[in-house]
């Protein structure tokens, strides 16, 4: 059968979302991704893909929004709005992806059509063909509520396509760890695919306890994450911090002798080697670092950072922290709490035994 893949442009939606396509391609189903601008970026040789925003600018569209929002901008930033500043962005950037989504549908006559939360212009194509959508999670809310929050402000695409509302999906696949949250679908392990090389130097452990520190692949507000923070404090503890992809301003400083760098890797590839991962809160960031058993410190930001950080915290597998209270004690007690670490280990358990990528293809193909 041929698979539309559709996913908002932005490489953190589209990379989760490749697993299961090179699964029902290796199935010998034909795949097409449909994103655009950085989203491109994570689509890895072997698969096919499509343009469908040339001139996309998440940033602009962003701006544009927010700016006609100043409340909900507000706490967008706090990290406190919820579904609702996610509604209002992702709705102009699927109003903006729409159209030719279902071109490229037309065109292509996809049996199935696979969307994430926040590209519901997948279900929008699905629907004009009558064909199945199916809606996969990749991140650590109820896609439920993300794709009716973005679909409420859809309403001039539906009409220019002849659509009063959507049908339901066909089917959800989630893939979150119910111990974490519980989401509505088919299970499946989470994956992502990651560029870079992995230098020789991190696949084994170092003489110190090695701490991995990202930061977000989306330019905007705190996008240096807890990098200088971490950086301001590193001297004072035990163990050996490396820099994933900082920027420029960062890696021209003189940095502590614990401190490393290290340009764009696969970091799900560097963590079974390291004792602990401080990042930025991005879902893709809380899932690898829970899917490798590692602590992790996850910064209270903008967008859904809070609620990712928050979550890791209840759950016990690692702390939620704003980047300006990190200190060495809150560095050492990653290294060193040992209920963080059993906890951490206990939900990549979890994980492990839910079933991969390659386990939900029949089941998609039931659907034709």
């Amino acid at each position: 059968m041929r698979v539309l893949v559709v996913s908002a442009p932005l490489i953190g939606h589209v990379a989760p979302l490749l697993p299961l396509a090179a699964a029902l391609r290796d199935a010998g189903h034909e795949v097409l991704v449909a994103t655009a601008a950085d989203g491109l970026r994570a689509v890895r040789p072997g698969l096919a893909s499509r343009d469908v925003a040339p001139g996309f600018d998440f940033g602009r569209i962003a701006r544009r929004v927010l700016l006609r929002h100043p409340l909900i901008a507000r706490a967008e930033l706090a990290g406190t709005a919820g579904t609702r500043g996610a509604g209002l962005l992702f709705g102009a950037v699927n109003d903006q992806l729409a159209d030719a989504v279902v071109a490229l549908a037309g065109q292509w006559r996809p049996d199935l059509v696979v969307h994430e939360p926040f590209a519901v212009a997948g279900a929008l194509a699905a629907a004009t063909l009558d064909v199945p959508a199916v809606r996969q999670e990749n991140a650590l809310f109820d896609g439920r509520e993300l794709a009716r929050a973005t679909l409420a402000r859809l309403g001039p695409a539906l009409r220019r396509h002849g659509l009063a509302e959507l049908p339901p999906p066909a089917a959800a696949i989630a893939v979150a760890p119910p111990s974490v949250l519980r989401q509505h679908g088919w299970p499946m392990r989470y994956a992502t695919e990651a560029g870079g090389e992995l230098p020789g130097w991190l696949r084994e452990p170092g003489e110190r306890p090695r701490v991995l520190v990202s930061r977000s692949t989306l330019a905007g507000p705190g996008s240096a994450g807890p990098m200088p923070a971490v950086v301001a404090v590193a001297d004072r503890v035990d163990a050996e911090f490396v820099l994933v992809r900082p920027d420029a301003r960062l890696a021209r400083r003189r940095l502590p002798g614990n401190v490393r760098t290290v340009d764009w890797i696969p970091i799900p590839a560097a963590l079974p080697a390291s004792v602990a991962l401080v990042h930025h809160g991005g879902a893709g960031s809380v899932l690898s670092a829970l899917i490798a058993g590692v602590p992790q410190l996850a910064t209270v930001g903008a967008g859904d950072r809070r609620h990712n950080a928050e979550l890791v915290a209840a759950r016990g597998a690692g702390i939620a922290a704003r980047a300006r209270d990190i200190t060495a004690g809150t560095l050492a007690r990653l290294v060193t709490d040992s209920g963080l670490r059993d906890a951490a280990r206990q939900v990549g358990a979890e994980i492990a035994a839910m079933p991969g990528p390659d386990e939900l293809v029949r089941r998609l193909e039931s659907l034709r």
